[in-house]
């Protein structure tokens, strides 16, 4: 791990242990033992039972946040889990994505969409942060299964440091008519002192904290729940107007009048972190920290005079590697998931003897996927009829490259689309990045879907699939991450592609690439500016030196003086950059690492009968930077030669039989 707590391991052998108490959590020895002596008569939980967690999660950034939680339970749970997740549309997409590749046993994911939920509570005015969906928490006994008869529920902005189990098991301490189980209130907002003539909603002392709830759903259902906590909210509501802290509110006013139905549940189980929080009192006498609830707006930002321990700790599950988790650390016979899938190469699909193995297991690797990791928000325009023709820049790389994305984002002012392959350490880099470059952060039309490295090659083919499978415009400009498109192309081109009817049939346009072998390039405006380049050498076309047949078919001399678009046959080892419609077929995902990834994909276009035409006015500009890993592999190793060619000779058996076409032989 790259971050280290003071006083605490690295995660080490499954578990992360303590050197020595830490100064903030060395309280008086004997309330140390007395709460020791207290969790060892903790009730226990039977190792195979299934542990039940309901999670409200909507919009991107609170995606993002789950996962931290997730690999907090995951890092130290051994038993079952079954997700409960109340989602709108955007989470719905990432989780389920995320959670399909994610493959982690002994854990089910069931989905429930908040749109059926919300007229539940969409009456009642808020002012939290979190807008409707941080009321949705009060409909969960009408929302989960009616099977269903309790459940953990949790905010997405907790972090564990325990196993879960021990939390499962305090509801058998909970008495016959004790419905929620919950940590005390660790700030003065309910006592009404924070501020003059601060009016807080009514509550039971200090109140309690709704982050993490032992909810007895069946408890609840007996007592006529939405009943209750609607009578009451209304009548709330004449004199307090709004919630404040959304559920948390309205929970409290309804304990308030109904204390029977409350279990306190010791305060190390909510750890809460806000800027007005007294929470030390908790931390300082428990040696055994279980849940830390960051329960501010400003989340890791908290003014706390011990954030930093905590964000230590916060960060250890943030930048884990995730793949880690999926690893079955014990087995229950009588608990499986039907819809779990390994990530892992299934050894009959492969031969393991095979030299081409590495290769071959690209293929099949089920790689974690978190689409649309920061916030999106892109609506075509459709007053001026160009939403027919618009067209989303389809791109994928790896850390290396980061830097290029804002110049992309400069040239380009349409959607981006873009696959990010990259470690859990380097998508928290990733993500700071783009929040403290102006020009990303101002930009919401910029789709970054992050897949995790897993494996020893770069699965180009791969992340060009999962970029382009997140497009809603009607076409697409697949590109690559070291090229800038001229100044304008993207309104040029919904143009263009009107008046060239390309709905109409299969039609691949071409856009001309150049390369600069110069790291500081005054960047040409137009066609005129890039052609005096070339003459005067400041600029080449694309790989003219290492590999002209990529892009011979494009027809350069032809372009220089071309004023309308032109139709060129495909020819072998053609791989244009090029504007076509989003159902264009996928990439082929045997190709991975240097060589041919691109190659195969125009011949696929080539076998469907695309017509390929260049365009007189538009251009695109390769950029310098240091070699990939992959193709310094290629070169200095004869069997990653041998077989890219084995791989080729398939691919083009493959196209054969798929589209009754022959191709001329390819293997040198």
């Amino acid at each position: 791990m790259r971050q280290e707590v003071d006083g605490m391991k690295s995660v080490h052998e499954g578990v992360l242990t303590l050197h020595k108490p830490h100064p903030l959590l060395s309280g008086q020895r004997g309330n140390i033992d007395e709460m020791e002596s207290k969790l060892t008569t903790e009730p226990a939980v039977s190792k195979c039972e299934v542990i039940q967690v309901a999670i409200v999660c909507a919009g991107h950034n609170s995606s993002r946040s789950m996962v931290t939680l997730i690999k907090s339970m995951l890092f130290y749970r051994k038993n079952p889990l079954h997700l409960h997740l109340i989602t709108d549309a955007k989470a719905h997409l990432i989780l389920s994505t995320l959670f399909d590749t994610w493959s982690i046993p002994q854990m089910e994911v069931s989905f429930y969409l908040a749109d059926n939920v919300v007229p539940e509570v969409s009456w009642i005015p808020n002012k939290h942060y979190s807008g409707v969906y941080g009321l949705l928490k009060l409909t969960l006994p009408k929302a989960l299964p009616s099977s269903l008869r309790k459940v953990i529920v949790l905010d997405t902005d907790v972090t564990f440091a325990t196993d879960i189990a021990q939390l499962w098991a305090l509801f058998q301490n909970m008495k016959s008519d004790q419905a929620l189980g919950l940590v005390e209130n660790q700030s003065d907002w309910y006592l009404g002192k924070l501020w003059k003539n601060h009016r807080p909603w009514p509550a039971l002392g200090r109140g309690y904290n709704t982050g993490v709830i032992l909810m007895d759903l069946s408890k609840l259902r007996g007592m006529n729940w939405p009943h209750l906590w609607r009578m009451i909210a209304e009548r709330d509501l004449q004199t307090m107007l709004s919630t404040s802290l959304a559920d948390q509110d309205i929970f409290n006013a309804v304990i308030q009048q109904n204390p029977r139905i409350l279990h306190e549940i010791p305060c190390h189980w909510n750890v809460q972190l806000s800027d007005n929080t007294r929470s030390e009192s908790c931390y300082t006498e428990v040696a055994d920290l279980k849940v830390i609830h960051w329960n501010s707006p400003k989340k890791l930002r908290v003014k706390n005079k011990h954030a930093e321990f905590f964000r230590n700790l916060h960060l250890t599950f943030l930048e884990y590697d995730g793949n880690l988790l999926r690893r079955e650390l014990f087995g229950c016979s009588n608990y499986s998931n039907s819809k779990q899938q390994s990530s892992y190469i299934n050894h009959e699909q492969i031969n393991e003897d095979d030299v081409c193995y590495e290769f071959r297991c690209v293929k099949y690797i089920k790689y974690r996927t978190h689409l649309f990791y920061l916030d999106y928000d892109y609506e075509q325009d459709t007053t001026d009829g160009s939403s027919e023709w618009d067209v989303t820049l389809v791109a994928q790389l790896s850390m290396d490259r980061l830097q290029m994305i804002e110049s992309l984002a400069k040239h380009w002012e349409g959607p981006i689309s873009l696959a990010l392959y990259m470690s859990d350490t380097e998508a928290q880099q990733f993500l700071s990045f783009v929040i403290s470059c102006e020009t990303l952060a101002n930009r919401k039309n910029i789709g970054y879907h992050v897949v995790y490295k897993e494996g020893s090659l770069y699965p180009i083919n791969f992340l060009r699939n999962v970029a382009l499978g997140q497009v809603t415009t009607p076409y697409v400009f697949l590109l690559d991450i070291d090229f800038l498109p001229m100044l304008g192309l993207y309104p040029y081109l919904k143009r263009v592609m009107s008046n060239l009817h390309m709905s109409e049939g299969n039609k691949a346009l071409v856009i001309p690439a150049f390369e600069s072998l110069r790291y500081r390039l005054n960047y040409p405006k137009t066609k005129a500016d890039l052609l005096k380049m070339l003459d005067v050498g400041d600029l080449f076309t694309f790989r003219y030196h290492v590999w002209p047949k990529g892009h011979a078919a494009s027809d350069y001399p032809k372009w220089r003086s071309a004023t309308t678009p032109y139709k060129v046959n495909w020819e072998q080892d053609f791989e244009p950059y090029v504007v076509v419609r989003r159902d264009v077929p996928e990439f082929d995902l045997r190709f991975a690492g240097f060589g041919w990834n691109k190659v195969s994909h125009t011949m696929e276009l080539e076998a469907q009968n695309y017509q390929f035409i260049v365009l007189p006015n538009a251009f695109v500009v390769h950029m310098p930077h240091a070699p990939s890993l992959d193709i310094a592999k290629y070169r200095a190793n004869p069997l990653y030669k041998r077989c890219l060619d084995t791989l080729k000779s398939e691919f083009m058996n493959d196209l054969s039989i798929k589209y009754g076409k022959t191709f001329p032989n390819v293997i040198n």
